[in-house]
């Protein structure tokens, strides 16, 4: 059984051994390490029929993760549902360059996670920097409701959550010392969006716009009366768009611009400190 499955996975995956033990573990309740200790098992029929139903799901182009409910993320496994956006690898680095910015880390910072998903980057932040007062947005309330029992299982109740399409339904008085972002960032016609895992995937937390810069571009735009004084936006970006996002940001006066690669060289995360805005127009200028 164990064998025929990763047959018939290996079209799809580049470990289709791994994957398809890592399903019949999900079946049966163990540890892949139970496998090989105990190799005699005879799953039952109802145990079959369970994983064959998974195995189909997962040829049919479904997520792993969301056949599993979970996916890890950093030192932390998340739950995750179809409602969310599966958190990659890639987004650690948008958590790396929010912890390195030169920020106190035990002072009561106001740190803000747009479009927060699952949770994943608040979850991250407010774990290694207890003393940061987290806030997370996200516009689909099923997202806000993972996002908040994960935060609770993962010991960070006290995150604030909000439901707000990205700084609108925050109010308007509040200012941050740092907001991180990843918002879709793919172009609508980009030929990806039909691979079977994207498909999947909620179409709002991957496109945005012909090039892809239209949410990056309305989160620097609007961050800059957010900001407060010296205060940092990070934000993570398609690898082949670290130019235009940089380029974005000088335009809108943002300083201290750089990029930061993932862990497979490729530029991911861009970030700059707050304009020096006048303070007469601050309110007015867009």
């Amino acid at each position: 059984m164990l064998t025929a499955a990763a047959a018939a996975l290996e079209p799809l995956e580049d470990a289709p051994r791994l994957e398809a033990e890592t399903l019949l573990c999900q079946v049966l309740g163990w540890r892949r390490a139970r496998l090989y200790t105990h190799p005699e098992h005879c799953p039952s029929a109802a145990e079959r029929q369970a994983y064959a139903t998974l195995i189909a799901r997962r040829l049919a182009g479904e997520p792993l993760a969301y056949l599993l409910g979970t996916q890890p993320f950093r030192d932390f496994t998340l739950a995750v549902t179809p409602a969310v956006l599966i958190p990659r690898a890639d987004t650690e680095t948008l958590v790396d360059a929010a912890l390195a910015t030169a920020l106190p880390p035990e002072a009561p910072l106001a740190v803000l996670d747009l479009g927060t998903g699952s949770g994943a980057v608040a979850i991250a932040l407010a774990r290694a920097r207890p003393a940061w007062q987290l806030t997370a947005t996200d516009l689909s309330e099923a997202a806000l409701a993972l996002a908040r029992d994960n935060a609770v299982q993962l010991g960070v109740p006290e995150i604030d959550f909000r439901l707000a399409d990205w700084f609108e339904g925050l109010p308007d008085d509040r200012h941050y010392d740092l907001v991180v972002s990843n918002p879709p960032y793919i172009a609508e016609n980009d030929p990806h969006l039909a691979q079977p895992g994207l498909a999947a995937e909620p179409r709002q937390a991957l496109v945005a716009g012909p090039d892809g810069l239209d949410a990056l571009g309305r989160i620097a735009a609007d961050a800059r009366h957010r900001l407060t004084p010296e205060g940092w936006l990070w934000l993570e970006h398609g690898h082949a768009q670290g130019a235009a996002v940089r380029d974005l940001l000088r335009q809108l006066g943002y300083h201290a611009i750089s990029t930061r690669r993932d862990a497979g060289g490729r530029e991911r995360v861009t970030g700059g400190c707050a304009p020096h805005l006048p303070k007469a127009t601050t309110k007015d200028q867009t």
